[in-house]
Order: structure tokens, then sequence, then C-alpha cells
């Protein structure tokens, strides 16, 4: 991990660099995948997967004698915490549900808003070194509260063809209508286009890497909408003196674990954690199972030291994190001045795990910066929103005429007339 000690604002915008991949380099490879899987449908998608999940399969949709079987094949402790989970995330998205007013804008015109589900959604779950089955909750369980009437799903299975029982059940449990067993470029093409037996969608949501990021973000230029630009995922603890190295250096590994180029870092006013956080990573990391990945991460971490809280706050906007951890004194003030990030976490009891599985706050974030302008997923991303308007004779009346005028000076004289028929069947 790197150290830095009261960095200039001159170098900020280096020191805040992601270690992103470059996905238009693979843009080619994906675009080869992609048509092909567009034009032969099934048989390229089980082609690849032979190919790159080295899973011979004859057919792709899971069936539901696999979804029964996998809720055998994990323990009741597991069930229960995804059932609880699977509530906590229920309870929070169903609180954002839209409510719209009609409002009377003047006299005699009334506008409002109604939101309506999309209606086939395209969930993709990486399987791989960790099957995701938390992220078929924190997509499947908002998508059924939106009403949206199909929601696909796909993922990639093992060599034996077989998917992962947790993301079975999870997505038995939230309502998912049907699962495939495709992964990659192949099976984001599949939703984006649709084959004999995986539908069409209208939205894809989902993590994935570079590969299926670039799948998304081709697919997405024309012919289907996606949840959200996404790269590597980070988190950012913001820390003084009172904060434990214990919990900092937990935190700050439990994203390193994720993949190699996953990002953490510290932004601290003490230099004393700085130091104490350096020891305690290296003490927790000999422990892990993933140490090798999580290794390879901390060398694009970095644990900076700032003069004060203002400068440290500054700079964690700037850095716009799609996890943030605030373990300060005065945490809630400090978590007033932030205007900049996916997910905030408050003091030292608020690990971002408790985010990743089971609070109840979505964790498909924007990353790279992209919380400066993109939330994350919510029930929002799920729906849309249609606005009416009724306009009766008093209405016509009196918003008619500057209706007219605006369209005559923008030389649309048909829409000019429109109004104009109108008024004068009223006379």
């Amino acid at each position: 991990m790197k150290l830095i000690k009261y960095p200039s604002k001159e170098q900020w915008s280096e020191l805040l660099k992601r270690p992103t991949l470059n996905t238009e380099n693979l843009f080619d490879t994906v675009r080869t995948i992609i048509n092909k899987v567009r034009f032969e449908g099934d048989k390229a998608v089980l082609e690849y997967e032979a190919t790159f999940d080295k899973a011979v399969l004859s057919t792709l949709p899971v069936t539901s004698e696999e979804i029964k079987e996998a809720e055998g094949k994990i323990s009741n402790e597991l069930k229960a915490a995804i059932s609880l989970a699977k509530q906590n995330i229920e309870t929070f998205h169903a609180s954002q549900r839209f409510v719209g007013k009609k409002v009377e804008t003047m006299n005699g015109v009334t506008c409002w808003q109604k939101a309506v589900g999309i209606e086939k959604v395209g969930l993709y779950i990486p399987g791989g070194t960790a099957p995701l089955f938390s992220t078929v909750l924190m997509l499947a369980v908002p998508a059924k509260i939106a009403g949206c009437k199909e929601i696909v799903l796909c993922t990639p299975p093992d060599k034996n063809g077989n998917i992962h029982p947790a993301i079975l059940f999870a997505a038995q449990l939230a309502g998912v209508s049907k699962i495939f067993k495709a992964g990659g470029v192949q099976a984001i093409a599949a939703m984006a286009y649709g084959t004999e037996s995986i539908p069409k969608v209208y939205k894809i949501f989902g993590p994935g890497n570079q590969y299926v990021t670039a799948a998304k973000q081709l697919v997405s230029l024309r012919d289907v909408a996606i949840d959200m630009p996404a790269g590597p995922s980070e988190v950012e603890v913001l820390a003084d003196a009172s904060a434990s190295p214990v919990f900092v250096a937990a935190d700050l590994l439990s994203q390193a674990e994720h993949g190699v180029d996953s990002q953490a870092m510290l932004i601290t006013t003490s230099e004393k954690l700085q130091a104490e956080v350096v020891l305690e990573v290296e003490r927790q990391l000999a422990k892990l199972p993933r140490k090798e990945i999580a290794e390879k991460s901390l060398e694009n971490s970095k644990l900076i030291l700032v003069r004060d809280l203002e400068e440290a706050l500054e700079l964690t906007n700037a850095y716009a994190p799609e996890h943030l951890i605030i373990e300060t004194e005065n945490y809630l003030e400090v978590a007033e001045r932030i205007t900049n990030a996916g997910s905030v976490f408050l003091g030292s009891l608020t690990p971002e795990s408790a985010g990743d599985y089971a609070s109840g706050t979505n964790h498909t974030l924007p990353t790279n910066g992209y919380a400066k302008a993109y939330s994350g997923v919510s029930l929002d991303s799920f729906i849309r929103k249609i606005t009416f308007q009724e306009i009766i004779s008093d209405g016509i009346q009196a918003i008619g005429p500057a209706i007219e005028e605006m369209a005559a000076n923008e030389h649309l004289d048909a829409h000019k007339n429109a109004v104009t028929v109108r008024l004068d069947s009223l006379k």
C-alpha cells in the first residue's frame, strides 16, 4: 500500500486515479461474440459456454427440478440469512414507491406522472470465484416491487453445467421469472437481442468482468438500456484519530478481496492511525483465504494523510467513492458535507459488508467517479415515469394564446394551428 503524506492539490488528480481497465481495446473481440449470438441465437451461446465456461450444455434454461434440488444443497443458516437480507432489501426499496400527485399548473390545466415498471429486465449475476447470490437479491427484489412483468436472470454454470445453489435459491425467493445458464458476453448479447430460449429485455442490470462491461457498453449504444457505467469496485475510509485501526484495516481488506483491480483508500487526519493501519492490514491479510487477490489489489491502494478535516472532505468529494465509510468522532456532521458518493456507512460499527448483504440498501453502485453524476440502483432504476395532462375549456383559453405566440415565433405554424382550431371551436 502506498503511504502519502500531505499531498499538494496539484497531486490530487494523479493520486485519485483508479486502476481502470480500458474496455475499448476489447470492443473488436466483444463485438464478434455479440454479432454471432445475435444471428445464431442459442447455438452460439452454447458454443461460447463450451469455450469460455468449459460447460457442455444441451439446453440453456434452468429447470424447476434444478431449482428444487438447490434448496436442499444449502444450509438452513444460509437460507435464513438470505431470507433476512431479502426482507430488509424489500422494506427499504418498498419505501421508495413513487406517489404521483395531480398538479393544476393553472386553472383548467392539470398535469401528473405515473410510475410504470419496465416490462422486461435482464439480470446478469457473475459466477466464478465468488458467486454473487447477494446481487440476485439487490436486483430482483426491487424489480419485483416495481412491477416488472418478466425478470430474466443469466449466470455462468460451472464445468459440470450447474448453477451455484445459493444463486438459484435467492432467485426463486426474490421472484425471478426465468433463469438461464449463460455467462460473459454471450449472456449480455442474448438478453439484448433475444434467442430461441432467452427473451429480449429492455434493460440489463448487474456487474461483471471487463468483457461483460464492454458488452454492456456496446449493446447500450442502440439496442437496450443498462443500469450504469461500471468499473472495478472501490472503498474509501475517511477517518480521524478516534478510529479503530483494526476496523479500518478490516474495511480496506473487505474491498481488496473483491478482485485484483479493486481499490481501497484511507484518507485520514491522523499520522498515528495511518501507521497503525499499515501494520494491522499486514496482520489481517496473512489470515485471508483470498490473500493473493487482496495483495494484488492493495498495490492500487493508498493511505493518504491530510492536514485537517476540511481537506479530507474536499479530497473525498473529488474522489467520489463507490463506498464511503466515515469513522470520525462527529460522523453525522461530516456526512452532511458529503456531496459525491455511491453509498455511505456511518460510524465505527457500520461496515461496508452490511450494505453489501443485508442492511437493506442496494450494493449496485456507481464506480470510477461516476458517483458525481449517477445514483446507485434503486426502485427508480426499474420504473419509467409517464406524464399525463388534461386541459379543459378554461385551461385552453387561458394557456392557448401563449402557445400560439411561442409556436409562431419558432415558425411552427402547424403547432400554432392545433391550438387555434380549438380556441375557434369555443367561440
